[in-house]
């Protein structure tokens, strides 16, 4: 079709952007080459339905690629840039611009940058830290736009980009025209009661959000295993608030939950339902959360021709070719800047307390170039409360509280 082999969507998509958008698309529905495609138009490149290329103006804007890590150590982003000739390395780029590609932890590097193009991936500028200080320094000075599966879940999400567009002047100015806060007197930090203008606030949330639409073909199939878990021992940690490792009190909620959920992830049911799925299905990722699951998987014998494969904080495995095989995947180091085409089935050993994360690890097989129609993914649960209780704050779409689930 042209330099860019791109579907119906993602050319509408394009048409829709502009500097300082959010293009919004679920995970694996291509938004890096979405995002280089609208850069390549902006410097003077052009669809070709003959299939030519044709170059963009030389020198290009320099192109800054702010992503995760993951995704810029594996140069995921490098593949992308192949169709429309660019590169950071020099040797290999067409033309004469200056092309990076970093992740969000040395995005301060970039403060100073002028008269360059940024496509930031991932969304990473929510509240008020140094990500958030850096990105409005940069975006002052830059054509930018910014990727992102779930842009923002309430309205505070929202306030950097809002003040990146020139809409605010900071937020405190947007705090004094949206927000009302509980008029508690002893709580240690103010809690938004309502906002206000919420119709102005969607027509600048429909100003700068592109969403890809996009006719799924893959269906995801999600299904829960029922597992078991030690009640003798899960009611004697609630009852005492005594922890049976340290052999000490428990002293906050986090020494809580865990212990808990140590209880519940390490009962042997689980292991037999991974034994049973795994023979079903010949390649199996499975994401975990805890040291002590990922011990527990490894110790599992699943065949001499199955091959097993780790991503985590210590190790950065490949995901296997061979004909059957496990990758077992923590959440936080794994859960996106990867995709995987050549198997239809997630297994999560146990829940991320994330609902973004937990989305991101389902969208690791789910992509637009995947050759599976049905998607299986299975979820080891428990009828315990704490995993009743995350389940119930994922269904709603929103992070697991262990305060809250302590307290009560």
């Amino acid at each position: 079709m042209s330099a860019f082999s791109l579907y119906d969507y993602q050319i509408d998509a394009v048409k829709k952007m502009k500097n300082g958008c959010i293009l919004c698309g679920g995970v694996g529905t291509g938004k890096s080459r979405t995002a280089l495609a609208y850069y390549y138009l902006r410097n003077g490149g052009e669809f070709d339905y003959f299939g030519d290329y044709i170059p963009m103006d030389d020198p290009p804007k320099d192109l800054y690629i702010i992503t995760t890590a993951r995704k810029r150590d594996l140069k995921e982003w490098e593949l992308e840039m192949t169709p429309i000739l660019v590169s950071p390395k020099d040797n290999v780029n067409l033309y004469s611009n200056k092309v990076v590609v970093d992740s969000w932890n040395n995005i301060g590097k970039y403060v100073d940058v002028r008269d360059s193009f940024f496509i930031f991936d991932e969304q990473r500028v929510v509240g008020k830290g140094a990500w958030v200080k850096s990105f409005l320094s940069i975006t002052k000075n830059n054509e930018w736009i910014l990727l992102s599966a779930t842009p923002g879940d309430t309205w505070q999400d929202y306030i950097p980009v809002f003040i990146a567009n020139g809409f605010y002047k900071n937020r405190s100015h947007f705090n004094r025209e949206h927000v009302v806060y509980k008029n508690f007197y002893n709580t240690p930090y103010p809690v938004i009661d309502r906002y206000l203008n919420t119709g102005r606030l969607l027509r600048y949330r429909n100003d700068i959000l592109v969403d890809m639409e996009t006719m799924k073909k893959t269906k995801q199939n999600h299904e829960i295993v029922n597992v078991k878990y030690d009640l003798k021992k899960y009611k004697e940690i609630i009852k005492t608030r005594w922890n049976p490792i340290t052999n000490e009190p428990i002293q906050t909620a986090n020494e809580f939950c865990s212990l808990l959920r140590r209880v519940v992830n390490t009962d042997v049911s689980r292991i037999e339902a991974v034994l049973t799925l795994q023979e079903i299905h010949k390649r199996v990722i499975i994401f975990y959360n805890y040291n002590y699951e990922l011990d527990l998987l490894k110790d599992i014998y699943f065949g001499s021709d199955v091959e097993v494969a780790e991503w985590n904080g210590h190790k950065h495995q490949p995901v296997p070719n061979s004909e059957k095989w496990v990758y077992l995947v923590q959440y936080n180091a794994g859960a996106e800047g990867w995709n995987c085409i050549t198997t239809d089935t997630i297994i999560f050993f146990s829940q991320n307390y994330s609902y973004k994360i937990m989305t991101q690890a389902a969208g690791r097989i789910d992509r637009v170039n995947t050759p599976y129609k049905e998607l299986y993914y299975y979820h080891l649960k428990s009828t315990s409360s704490i995993d009743l209780a995350i389940t119930k704050a994922l269904r709603e779409k929103k992070d697991f509280n262990e305060r809250k689930f302590y307290g009560g």
